[in-house]
């Protein structure tokens, strides 16, 4: 054998062993880390002693020969505990007894066994109850057909079915233990919690005597009235009727779901929480709510939701989605055939449907007259047409579009097919919308309206010319979503060959398209993209009276003109002598004063 052979066996003996010694250092860390199990004290060796039986008698022949065969108000005592029967078997040698009839045993004035039988082994301290059972402790009762009570550790297990009635609870189960100690029971198997006001239902079920707390350590299911929650995880307070919930919890009632990855419900106000991944389903109303935290109040039917808030429509044959910062629904008239809701979305409102996009600082929609309006830089979007102004309404009629209003610096856009430089163009102080079956059936515009739109050859579809018009009123009348009729009241308009218009001609001083803006899909939503600068609207000064002064000799005066000092601010007009100038008309539109 070579040196390097040998260096080779050696180098392969040193990773073996270093790989075992790394073995047994992960085991030991994997036992270092689990709950140290309880160790079982060591056995007594105080004697059971027969305190008092009528009769007591040896039968070398029968079945126990070894028993002292007991009759009659038979009594044990055995470390602090005393049991009373009709007759027993005492196997003074192994320090047992075997009891017969009205088996009754007390430990203290806190606990007490009785059965029909129970064997004793007074080494172990274990007391097996059979047939009738029922074990007291404090306020808290077991019924069950067979129970051991282990006095060394204080602990009763049954498992042939038992019944534990503590307060109002009523808990049964095929399999269960219950410390005495820290007044603990576990519920194994067919578990059922009965309350006056729920009943809950699980496979394995924690419950503590003391505080009334039920945990949850598997699926389970909760039913309180209309309400109905799914959970595999948690904690129910049976005194506040309040639910702490972890791991994938549903409530359900009315038609309504609500589910999270954490979820907190008070029975008793009403009131839910849910947390991280968090959505509220209306099966009645067709609509959904996505967020990372949502609170909801049954009684008074308010919402909230925040962190990636989404509101889900789906009526229609298509959804949809609606995100903002904030979301909130309130409810009116509960309970009464009046009932409505008005739902508020503010802040970064975007909504997505495959047929129309809208984005907006905030929106109210109001169930009562089925209307949506739209704040603060409103724009929408349909196939290639885009609408904005400082506010729109949006009237809904059988969940379909019935009409709109658009308020303010309305402006409607629509691109051409094929061609990303030419727009038809209105704009007018406001803009009505109609709809039949979802479809525009007539536009209007009033008061400054200005209109830009494309002629087309009915035979190949080419532009031929492009026309500026301005009027104070316009409707258009559509059919099977094409432009049928125009009609104008008195109009300015210029008409232009469409390979001799001016440039500064092809869009409206108020023209902006915000295609980039535009929500693209149901995720685009979370993505906000606020408008260039320079493209806002423009704060538009409103007409107002203006404050006026009047001093003593009656002069009337603006709050921009320096008032003497006898101006008094204020005073009623009627009280005031007001010289209005004549006026005569001067031909035209205006009116001048006459000199």
């Amino acid at each position: 054998m070579t040196i390097q052979e040998k260096l080779k066996i050696i180098f392969c003996g040193h990773r073996i062993l270093i790989m075992v010694i790394l073995c047994l250092f992960g085991l030991s860390m994997v036992q270092s880390r689990q709950a140290p199990k309880k160790k079982r004290r060591a056995k007594t060796d105080e004697r059971v002693y027969l305190i008092h039986a009528d009769q007591l008698r040896f039968n070398q022949f029968s079945s126990n020969p070894e028993a002292q065969i007991l009759n009659g108000n038979v009594a044990f005592r055995h470390k602090g505990a005393k049991l009373y029967c009709d007759s027993a078997y005492f196997y003074q040698a192994s320090n047992s007894f075997r009891a017969f009839g009205h088996v009754k045993m007390y430990q203290g004035d806190t606990l007490s066994l009785f059965s029909d039988y129970a064997y004793y082994d007074g080494n172990n301290q274990m007391a097996e109850a059979r047939h009738n059972v029922i074990l007291t402790h404090r306020k808290t009762k077991l019924y069950t057909d067979s129970l051991n009570y282990d006095r060394l550790y204080g602990i009763g297990y049954f498992f042939e079915g038992g019944k534990m009635i503590d307060k109002q609870n009523v808990l049964v189960s095929d399999w269960g233990e219950y410390d005495t100690e820290t007044r603990q029971a576990v519920f194994n198997y067919n578990v059922n919690l009965k309350n006056p006001k729920f009943v809950l239902t699980t496979d394995t079920l924690h419950y503590d005597t003391r505080t009334s707390l039920a945990h949850i350590v598997g699926p389970s299911e909760i039913t309180s009235g209309q309400s109905i929650i799914h959970t595999s995880q948690g904690y129910y307070d049976t005194n506040k009727e309040r639910a702490r919930l972890y791991g994938r919890s549903t409530l359900t009632n009315n038609g309504k779901t609500l589910t999270a990855d954490s979820l907190f419900h008070n029975d008793k106000t009403k009131i839910s929480q849910g947390f991280n991944n968090v959505v509220y389903n209306d099966t009645v109303n067709k609509n959904q709510m996505t967020s990372n935290y949502f609170w909801y109040n049954d009684d008074t039917g308010f919402a909230f939701a925040t962190d990636s808030a989404v509101l889900k429509e789906y009526s229609q044959g298509d959804t949809l989605f609606v995100h903002s910062d904030t979301m909130k629904v309130y409810t009116f008239n509960i309970n009464t055939d009046s009932v409505y809701r008005k739902a508020h979305c503010y802040n970064k409102v975007r909504a997505y449907r495959t047929d129309i996009q809208a984005v907006c600082d905030s929106l109210v929609y109001n169930t009562k007259d089925s209307c949506l309006t739209m704040y603060k830089d409103p724009i929408t979007w349909n196939a290639n047409r885009q609408l904005l102004g400082e506010v729109i309404e949006v009237y809904m009629k059988d969940s379909t579009i019935d009409r709109a209003h658009v308020m303010s610096q309305a402006l409607s856009v629509e691109r051409l097919p094929n061609d990303t430089t030419r727009f038809n163009q209105i704009s007018s102080r406001d803009m009505f919308g109609y709809f039949n079956n979802g479809e525009m059936r007539k536009t209007e515009a009033v008061s400054n309206v200005q209109c830009i739109y494309y002629m087309q050859d009915d035979k190949d579809s080419s532009l031929i010319s492009m026309t500026y018009l301005e009027t104070d009123t316009m409707r258009m009348f559509m059919q099977d979503k094409k432009l049928k009729t125009i009609w104008t009241c008195k109009q300015n308009s210029i008409m232009y060959p469409i390979t001799q218009i001016p440039p500064d001609k092809k869009e409206l001083p108020s023209f902006a398209w915000f295609d980039y803006i535009r929500p693209t899909d149901k995720y685009d939503i979370f993505v906000w993209r606020g408008k260039a600068k320079g493209t806002e609207l423009k704060n538009i000064k409103r007409r107002s009276a203006p404050l006026q002064f009047i001093n003593k000799d009656g002069v009337v005066s603006n709050k921009d003109e320096k008032p003497d000092a006898t101006t008094t601010q204020g005073q009623p007009a009627a009280e005031a002598v007001k010289q209005e100038p004549e006026v005569t008309a001067d031909g035209g539109n205006g009116i001048k004063e006459k000199q």
